[in-house]
């Protein structure tokens, strides 16, 4: 088995460790819902508008107002 004569320097083996650093980027599609049309993740919930496989599968969420969501203070 051949092993190296010489000891590589600390640059020439971190060159080639950073090389694969980076990220792919995320497949998104567009959700199916004709209503939304917005980007999600493949086999996932629209978190927008929670349809999934034709259906609805989950409630969509809505974020609270500030001024309808809770009592304000002062």
């Amino acid at each position: 088995m051949p092993n190296p004569k010489r000891k590589h320097t600390r640059s020439r083996r971190d060159s080639r460790r950073s090389a694969n650093w980076k990220l792919d980027r995320a497949a998104l599609n567009a959700c199916p819902n004709p209503d939304c049309g917005r980007l999600r993740l493949p086999h996932t919930v629209c978190p927008h508008c929670g349809f999934y496989n034709g259906r609805i599968a989950v409630a969509p969420k809505h974020k609270k107002d500030k001024a309808e969501g809770g009592e304000q203070k002062g």
